[in-house]
């Protein structure tokens, strides 16, 4: 393989890899305010336990997220020159405003809330986690800004004085606001969100199983379910949808590479699963009718182009982009279907009715909650499927329609320099995702601390001025619960 492919091969190893963590920590983070709040509400100490817990395995994804983030900051500069040479202007002003307004915004606050849960009181601390997560969100706004300018691009010009050509931003909001910008934000976010309230889910559904931290997990399941519901439905049903519109108007090629749609048709098709031949120009498998153009415009007569009405473009890698498509939109509804089956499980109750004591059925059903143990990695692919399909989509360009993928890549590369990068990279990511396996699962296996545990502070070991504020905090505490 020569330097490009081999190149496209790495960037996609390392973002795919670092791309697990980003929308566990924006989830989490999310679902970390929830209990947090619910602690400020009720003053019951089991909702402070559960914040400490989970702040825990916060920081473990956060750290792991920012190591593998960096990584690509140097990618863009070492293996793709000439595409950050082309659109340094553009798409380096957005990385440094992400820098600058978002990463720092994040990291400033993170020590307040990693290591002052005991030190700051309840609200403090939940102001220092509200920033971290604010950060969080704030900064993948930036990067998706970036990106969606690389699928939808506007508000820049192309200059060639002097050499080489460079596109230049001419209109910053036209350039943020972008056709792809609003539907892939809201997309990216609600799946993060469901990522978050999973992993609550596994972890809870965990305990349960093993019955440890019995009456802290049954109160975090009942906490999280309800929201991965919602967000497993509206993901699919809504933000899904508004992602197929914005790609039917704006990447017509990449929708009938999704769908294998070779002909443009009406009452178009959309696969369940499938597989394409390009040699013969053909899809088979089970599709249901007329539903893609009903996603698509809302009319199931509507006419949706296909392949062959695009003579002479380039095309995608069509075969991957179907099944890594089929792939994020199955388990999608997949999600969905777990949510309202869970959610059953939950209304129902055992015993007789009147029983003011009557467990939920869904503590007894083992079967129903191992399958919330494994949905948080099925989430995890998910993700990573969609983000192949918006990437692989865009193929053979860089830039949509602007800068082909062959003329980014750094000219004085070779493919030996790529092929020894890419074995560190695959021995370094190896080990690090065991580690991170590693220290989830102990973190998991050591479960919440008692709050005795994590509450006491030695004021005697403190400077004077800091006994007096720690004495006044813990009488305003004892205060505030009384």
């Amino acid at each position: 393989m020569d330097a490009e492919t081999l190149s496209r091969v790495q960037f996609a190893l390392t973002a795919s890899f670092h791309f697990i963590f980003p929308p566990l920590s924006m989830g989490l983070g999310f679902m970390l305010l929830v209990v947090s709040g619910v602690y400020l509400r009720t003053r019951d100490p089991k909702w402070r336990q559960l914040a400490f817990f989970w702040t825990k395995v916060y920081g473990l994804i956060f750290a792991l997220g920012v190591a593998t983030g960096v990584v690509q900051e140097f990618e863009f500069g070492m293996n793709w020159a000439d595409y950050s040479r082309f659109v340094g202007n553009v798409f380096g002003s957005l990385l440094a405003a992400e820098g600058v307004f978002a990463f720092f915004l994040e990291g400033g606050f993170l020590g307040l809330m990693l290591f002052g849960g005991n030190r700051l009181g309840p609200k403090l601390w939940f102001f220092a986690t509200f920033m971290v997560v604010f950060g969080a969100h704030f900064s993948a706004l930036w990067i998706l800004m970036a990106n969606s300018w690389m699928q939808t691009p506007q508000g820049y010009e192309v200059v060639n004085d002097p050499a080489p050509a460079r596109a230049v931003m001419t209109d910053f909001w036209e350039v943020i606001w972008t056709p792809s910008f609003p539907p892939r934000l809201l997309h990216v976010f609600v799946a993060s969100w469901t990522a978050g309230s999973a992993l609550m889910l596994s972890v809870s559904a965990w305990y349960l199983l093993k019955k440890r931290h019995v009456d802290l997990a049954r109160a975090n399941f009942s906490l999280a379910l309800p929201f991965f519901i919602v967000f497993a439905i509206t993901n699919v049903a809504v933000f899904g949808a508004s992602m197929a519109i914005e790609v039917t108007h704006e990447q017509p090629i990449k929708l009938a590479s999704m769908e294998g749609l070779w002909q443009g048709t009406t009452c178009a098709p959309l696969y369940v699963v499938g597989w394409v031949d390009v040699a013969t120009q053909t899809t088979n498998g089970i599709s249901i009718p007329c539903l893609l153009s009903v996603l698509a415009y809302f009319n199931p007569q509507a006419y949706v182009t296909g392949l062959n009405d695009f003579p002479g473009q380039p095309l995608p890698p069509i075969a991957l982009l179907f099944q890594v498509y089929h792939l994020m939109f199955g388990l999608g509804t997949l999600f969905a279907g777990a949510g309202v089956l869970g959610g059953l499980f939950y209304l129902l109750k055992r015993g007789k009715k009147g029983d003011p004591d009557r467990p939920r059925r869904i503590w007894d059903a083992r079967w129903v909650l191992r399958l919330f143990v494994i949905m948080v990695f099925f989430v995890e692919v998910a993700i990573i499927a969609g983000w192949w399909t918006a990437e692989i989509g865009r193929q053979p360009w860089v830039v949509y329609n602007v800068l082909l993928t062959a003329d980014g890549v750094s000219p004085v590369l070779s493919a030996g320099e790529v092929v020894a990068s890419l074995g560190i990279f695959l021995v370094l990511y190896g080990l690090l995702l065991v580690l991170f396996l590693y220290l989830l699962n102990a973190k998991i296996q050591g479960g919440p601390e008692p709050l005795e545990e994590v509450e006491t502070v030695d004021v005697g070991s403190l400077p004077d001025t800091f006994r007096d504020v720690f004495r006044k905090r813990d009488r305003a505490d004892v205060g505030d619960d009384a």
